[in-house]
């Protein structure tokens, strides 16, 4: 392959790609869509100039016939008034006519047949200008659709490296850690109480020993207020051991309520 050869292909492609980055699809099946229209509106008018040259090689056409048949009957009527020669000449006349109508009868089925071919055509290209538009609104949604997700598609990469959304990771890290201070809060409370209640069922026994002891105190040879304090002299054993009994016999009952 030659230089110029590679150079030729080399800004061909380049030519293409700028091409084809710069069409835009949307208005590429616009301009489509008018110049079809444009076609349409020639082949009309065409359509129209073959009918109205059609129509006129017809009215030719019936004018020959005309004149064949008023010669054929000038000549009938010469010959019937012995006018040999004066029928000659409409006999002329009627050949002249009937050249020129056989030449019109041959221009005007060759018109009928391009008429016909005519609208043919028209009758398809207006078929093909309709499949085109629903084909072009077909697409034009179908690229609408595209762009759509495409940007939708750009937001969403947008938003995964946003600061928006930094600061929603930011505002739920606080959410989290102010309702682990809330629940430690409410931790702290319960346990709290727990304790509370817990010194109160100690506290109970201990009123309840109290009250052992107060009632120890208010037996006999004692004083609700204080202890009896032992008499310096010493009592009579048996008197003592009395006393002892009593106590034993009061510890007992105690026992016995607990």
């Amino acid at each position: 392959m030659g230089l110029f050869d590679r150079m030729k292909r080399v800004v061909s492609a380049n030519l293409n790609d700028l091409v084809s980055k710069a069409e835009d699809p949307e208005k590429m099946l616009e301009q489509a869509v008018l110049e079809m229209q444009e076609d349409l509106v020639q082949l009309k008018q065409g359509v129209a100039q073959a009918i109205a040259a059609q129509k006129r090689t017809e009215k030719q056409y019936n004018d020959a016939q005309n004149e064949i048949n008023k010669w054929q009957r000038n000549a009938q009527l010469a010959l019937q008034k012995g006018e040999e020669n004066l029928a000659r000449q409409a006999l002329e006349r009627k050949k002249t006519f009937t050249d020129t109508s056989n030449a019109l009868k041959a221009s005007l089925d060759q018109q009928t047949g391009q008429v016909e071919t005519l609208k043919r055509n028209l009758i398809q290209l207006e078929s093909k200008i309709s499949e085109a538009k629903t084909k072009k609104e077909m697409l034009r949604a179908r690229i609408t659709a595209a762009k759509a997700q495409e940007q939708l598609q750009g937001m969403v990469r947008g938003m995964n490296s946003s600061s928006a959304m930094a600061a929603f990771d930011r505002m739920e890290e606080k959410v989290l850690t102010q309702e682990a201070r809330a629940q430690s809060a409410a931790e702290l409370a319960g346990a709290d109480l727990e304790n509370q209640f817990a010194s109160l069922e100690s506290g109970s026994d201990v009123d309840d020993e109290l009250a052992a002891l107060k009632a120890q105190m208010s037996l006999p040879g004692g004083s609700p207020n204080q202890p009896q304090l032992p008499q310096q002299t010493t009592p009579p054993k048996s008197n003592k051991n009395e006393v002892v009994d009593a106590e034993l016999d009061s510890l007992r009952k105690q026992l016995d309520q607990m």
